[in-house]
């Protein structure tokens, strides 16, 4: 496998630099963090998690250039119930690296990430029940999952302190996140054991692989107040490639992150349309909460989500709660579960909107088996509900089951 290898090529790699929160980072019995930075601060383009959350990568320094990586892979089978369950065997994965360098006063950095998605997840699409968005073949994808694209963030930025409290930042991306939503599910601290892509995730954080994104912002304490413009359009369905469009949405997020282990945010914009086959424009709300708190040999990390479109063509106003949560003990050991209530209006060709449930619990065991690899056996299961009126396309008691194998980057002891 090409990615592993990757992983593999990248582990003896020292851990020189600590960038806590950056996308997908995970953790084991590291030494403690250093102080957050506006650059270590920040996961998927400028988005946060805690700045306690714990995240290995490898790193060295050459020519006063700092280089980071990080690498996940997700081997999963997946088996569902029901009259639109599937099962499949697939790969999510996406592997980071960022060079930085101080530069007139401040702090510049190139940013990539990158997935193997569009070959290691076959047919456009992995089975989830109840997932809908973008489309696969010419149709709308209904109970599944798009893979990510090649390029998931290709990006520059810069950050510059003003007095002791207050700093400016640009970052500038043809792929890459505007300021709206959460961190992406991918990054999330809460969501590091959960290879399935949230329910809600095209009401709260599908923009994360957005084109076109320019973003500008400023912090002084704890409050943090971005505005980001981009092209609203979601990815299409050639994965390989940079896609391109014109500056046509725009967004705002104001971010506090009052303490070391929490961060909230509410954000909100205007996506020009977004869906290839669904007409007008979408507008989205946002706001979430992420706590994160660290304790000998682990840490618990939780996050309370919302997010709200609102349809400009028929007027619909689509609404998506998630509460998700990961305990790890014992170092190698995690527990972790996610509650969703979501609206959906793609599930039947009428058009219909329907209220949903998903609730998820699982496990995951850490095994040393390789130098610098944390290599995870774990599970989850998720059982649904919904209104009378989808049982007869679902049955009355859907349910999902997922194992896979993770393979993650460690850093030093």
């Amino acid at each position: 496998m090409r990615f592993y290898a990757i992983l593999l090529l990248a582990a003896p790699l020292a851990a020189q630099h600590d960038m806590s929160n950056m996308p997908g980072m995970h953790h084991d019995d590291a030494a403690p963090s250093k102080p957050a930075t506006l650059a270590n601060m920040e996961a998927s383009g400028t988005s946060r998690n805690p700045s306690s959350s714990p995240m290995n990568m490898a790193g060295f320094t050459a020519k006063r250039w700092r280089f980071m990586f990080h690498g996940v892979v997700f081997l999963t089978d997946i088996q569902q119930t029901g009259p639109r369950g599937g099962d499949k065997f697939l790969s999510t994965n996406w592997f980071m690296g960022e060079a930085e360098h101080d530069l007139a006063g401040g702090v510049f950095s190139v940013r990539t990430m990158f997935s193997l998605d569009p070959a290691t997840v076959t047919n456009r699409r992995y089975p989830e029940l109840l997932q809908t968005g973008e489309t696969a073949f010419g149709k709308p994808i209904l109970d599944g999952q798009h893979p990510h694209d090649f390029v998931m963030e290709l990006a520059l930025h810069y950050s510059h302190p003003i007095g002791g409290k207050t700093s400016w930042e640009i970052y500038a991306a043809p792929v890459g996140d505007p300021a709206l939503g959460p961190v992406a599910f991918p990054h999330r601290v809460s969501a590091e054991e959960l290879p399935q892509a949230t329910l809600a995730h095209h009401l709260q954080d599908s923009t994360h692989i957005a084109e076109e994104v320019l973003t500008a912002g400023i912090t002084h304490g704890i409050v943090r107040i971005e505005a980001s413009g981009f092209h609203g359009g979601e990815p299409d369905e050639n994965r390989w490639n940079i896609d391109h469009g014109s500056i046509d949405s725009y967004s705002a997020r104001l971010t506090l992150s009052p303490n070391a282990n929490w961060t909230g945010q509410v954000s909100a914009g205007r996506l020009t349309k977004p869906e290839a086959l669904e007409p007008g424009d979408q507008v989205r709300t946002t706001a979430s909460v992420t706590w994160n708190l660290p304790y000998g040999n682990g840490h618990w990390a939780s996050s309370l989500i919302w997010g709200r479109v609102h349809k400009t063509v028929g007027g619909a106003n689509l609404n998506g709660y998630g509460f998700e949560s990961v305990a790890q003990f014992a170092r190698k050991n995690y527990v972790t579960g996610r509650v969703e209530l979501v609206d959906k209006d793609e599930l039947l060709a009428t058009g219909q909107s329907f209220r949903v449930s998903a609730y998820t619990i699982g496990y995951t065991r850490d095994f040393y088996l390789l130098p610098r690899i944390a290599t995870g056996l774990g599970a989850n299961i998720t059982t649904y509900g919904m209104p009378a009126a989808l049982h007869a396309y679902y049955g009355e008691h859907p349910a999902a089951v997922l194992i896979f194998l993770c393979f993650r980057l460690r850093s030093a002891s």
